[in-house]
């Protein structure tokens, strides 16, 4: 609906767990806390987060 305002917050929280020696490609562990609802969820990659950030906004 137009008119409608609605605020859809996120703490993203970034944890290096590795890096490749030869590339020096960095690993990321993310956690995103889903504000609204007190939800936490791990993964093992930004691209898999954000997914994931769709997904609940996708609900909104």
């Amino acid at each position: 609906m137009m008119g409608m305002q609605q605020v859809t917050s996120f703490v993203l929280r970034f944890q290096l767990t590795d890096i490749e020696v030869g590339s020096g490609k960095k690993y990321w562990r993310v956690k995103v806390t889903h504000v609204q609802d007190e939800k936490e969820a791990l993964f093992q990659s930004i691209d898999e987060a954000m997914a994931y950030i769709k997904e609940i906004v996708g609900e909104c």
